[in-house]
């Protein structure tokens, strides 16, 4: 083994890392977009379900995704993987079974977004399994693992299709079944605004999401020949700064203030929509794509709601509809050079015709299906199973951290409003 193996296992370990910090982004972001009742109860079950994915990704996900064996569906082998090198790879199979494992459970975070303030603990563990088994793998072989998407050349660099519109459609899915939490509409289809209690949690997300995508797409390169993983950092940074200043500008022009959660949405959307485009586009191609995701982020958030989906953490707009112009952008932007070191055929503006195009659009829509379809039959027997996937009103308006867990995530806060009471009545 050379230099550049070594070099590019520590490359890529450390782009691991940085997309497992990415979990506390989550955290943060979904605590602080829901209220104080459920915080602890959403920062809880994300760490559990985070170690229950890891541990369904070593037995059976892996294999899914990339073992040998292997059809156009899914993969047959490398099952319960057990950490030896086979030499066969320019990076450290270890370390890149933890990188591919990292991508798994932020999948998983994103799909159990869809469910907040309204599911039963038990429902997550049994989504958590199934999803990260059954579900993400599929997908991701067909793309990433040598699947019948691989074969027509989608191009998808590091999973804005694979990852996030999967982890979306599984969330569209449970807000569908779940129905709306108590009191978010109205009865005349008015939506009520229950809003995140903590919006510095939710800033400071963001930005460690931000940093954390550095190796969530730069890393996806696996190697520091070259230095590629520069000009794909570059790209990454351009894209969520323009999501971020376009979804400020069209929240002042529409509504007449700079609102904060359309401008931290705005990044965030930026980011997952040049994740599938980050080594494929120019620059200022990553500005456009950026550009349109910031002002997309901000009308699908308030078409969902006219439709009635109550997406606390905006999960649908952000990873959804941002991920799915994100794959559309590389049949317009991708150029012949990067196209071809990176699979796939040039985009539409650059003579490639409508080729690569009709490949996206086809795998944004039987990946978004079959991720929504096996998400929503998952859940309905799980639905059967546990004689309901929901709270019961009176744990729901409780809180799920004491309901569910029997511990507040701020005691202080509750217990002396608890206490003030106790004296008003006594």
């Amino acid at each position: 083994m050379d230099e550049m193996f070594y070099l590019n296992s520590l490359w890529t370990m450390l782009a691991a890392i940085l997309v497992i910090f990415m979990i506390g982004g989550f955290i943060l972001l979904e605590a602080g977009s829901t209220r104080m009742k459920n915080a602890g109860h959403i920062a809880g079950k994300t760490i559990f379900s985070v170690g229950l994915t890891f541990l369904v990704f070593w037995a059976v996900g892996y294999g899914f995704i990339f073992g040998g064996d292997g059809n156009f569906f899914v993969g047959m082998t490398d099952f319960f993987v057990s950490g030896a090198e086979s030499g066969a790879s320019d990076v450290s199979d270890a370390v890149f079974f933890v990188f591919q494992s990292a991508f798994a459970a932020i999948a998983v975070c994103i799909a159990l977004g869809g469910f907040a303030e309204r599911a039963k603990f038990p429902v997550y563990v049994g989504f958590t399994i199934l999803f990260s088994a059954f579900v993400y793998p599929v997908v991701a072989h067909w793309i990433w693992g040598g699947g019948w998407l691989a074969a027509h050349e989608k191009q998808d660099f590091a999973g804005s299709t694979v990852v996030h519109l999967t982890g979306a459609m599984a969330a569209l899915a449970a807000t569908i079944l779940l129905k709306p939490r108590i009191g978010k509409y109205n009865k005349d289809g008015s939506a009520n605004n229950l809003a995140g209690h903590n919006q510095v949690y939710t800033t400071l997300a963001v930005l460690i999401l931000w940093v954390g995508w550095f190796g969530f797409n730069a890393g996806s390169t696996t190697s520091v020949d070259g230095a590629f993983f520069g000009y794909v950092a570059l790209n990454t940074n351009l894209a969520a700064a323009v999501g971020a200043v376009a979804a400020l500008a069209i929240s002042w022009v529409v509504l007449g203030k700079s609102d904060i959660v359309t401008t931290l949405n705005g990044a965030l959307a930026g980011l997952v929509a040049i994740t599938a485009s980050c080594a494929f586009v120019e620059p200022w191609a990553a500005v456009v794509i950026g550009l349109v995701a910031g002002l997309l982020v901000f009308y699908s958030t308030k078409f969902f709601d006219k439709m009635k989906i109550d997406d606390p953490i905006f999960a649908l707009s952000v990873h959804g509809a941002a991920g799915v112009w994100g794959t559309l952008s590389n049949g317009l932007f991708a150029t012949p050079e990067l196209a071809a070191a990176n699979g796939g055929s040039a985009g539409l503006f650059y003579g490639g015709g409508f080729g690569q195009l009709g490949v996206q659009a086809m795998g944004v829509f039987t990946a978004g299906l079959y991720a929504f379809v096996a998400s929503f039959i998952i859940l309905f027997i799980l639905k059967k199973l546990m004689n309901g996937l929901r709270v019961s009103e009176e744990e729901e308006i409780m809180g799920l951290d004491i309901s569910e867990h029997g511990n507040y995530g701020y005691p202080e806060e509750f217990l002396t409003e608890k206490n003030n009471n106790n004296k008003l009545t006594s």
